[in-house]
């Protein structure tokens, strides 16, 4: 017989318990037929000391592992306390298919050919894929360190922790990290309609009376009337991202 719901087994599982791990905030880069892409991870940790082994876990339908899986190689861009919210939501909210995250991002091609992104960034890693894992939607790819450099020593390397409950960051579904939350009830109309609401990740506000034109959305549209594939304009989150401003 099938666990109920509310059975022992599932009031035994927190999801909230996990972020208690401690994870940082990175960059995973790599190349693919003179194309750079790369992604925000939290999941990069040692696993070997000599030689200098890594892991990075990468959900498969990332353009970032097609990337890494033909390459055999990758780049870890540390980032820094300071890194601005747009700059993470460009890497962990858009796609690579859409947009060429690199552009207009400081960066270097790495000894492996890899992108290196270093706007924002702390330190960088390079490694080659020395094995791989399928675990159900994820990759886990492991890496011989082949280079590693700071680059600003000044620069506090930002914790998943800080990200989420200093910043008020959010986690992109496809994270390994991610943990479903209630989606915004759009049906709420009335007083609020026509309220101005603010992007959780990266700051956008969306105001009603302008709309957002450049993206089919007419001047007067209030936010509960935005078609379900709106996303935010700056960063590329989803419309459950967002809270109305207080006026």
């Amino acid at each position: 017989m099938e666990d109920s719901a509310d059975s022992p087994k599932d009031r035994l599982i927190n999801p909230e318990t996990l972020f208690q791990l401690n994870y940082g905030m990175c960059i995973l880069s790599s190349a693919k037929d003179g194309r750079a892409n790369g992604c925000i991870v939290n999941t990069v940790f040692q696993v070997v000391p000599d030689p200098i082994i890594i892991a990075v876990s990468i959900n498969k339908d990332s353009l970032t592992n097609e990337y890494i899986s033909a390459s055999r190689v990758f780049g870890i861009s540390i980032l820094g306390e300071e890194c601005p919210m747009s700059f993470i939501g460009r890497f962990g909210f858009r796609t690579g298919r859409d947009i060429d995250k690199f552009r207009k991002v400081k960066n270097k091609p790495g000894i492996t050919g890899a992108p290196i992104a270093l706007d924002n960034a702390a330190g960088y890693i390079e490694a080659e894929v020395v094995k791989e894992i399928d675990i159900s939607t994820h990759t886990v790819f492991f890496g011989q360190v082949v280079a590693c450099r700071t680059v600003d020593k000044s620069k506090i390397p930002m914790t998943y922790a800080y990200y989420r409950d200093v910043k008020n960051g959010r986690t992109p579904r496809t994270a390994a990290t991610y943990i479903k939350t209630k989606p915004k009830d759009k049906s709420k109309k009335g007083a609020k309609a026509m309220a101005k609401y603010r992007c959780l990740m990266c700051g956008y506000i969306y105001d009603p009376e302008a709309g957002d034109p450049a993206n089919g959305v007419e001047p007067g549209t209030a936010f509960e009337d935005l078609p379900d594939d709106w996303v935010c304009p700056d960063c590329g989150v989803g419309q459950d991202e967002f809270e109305p401003v207080n006026q």
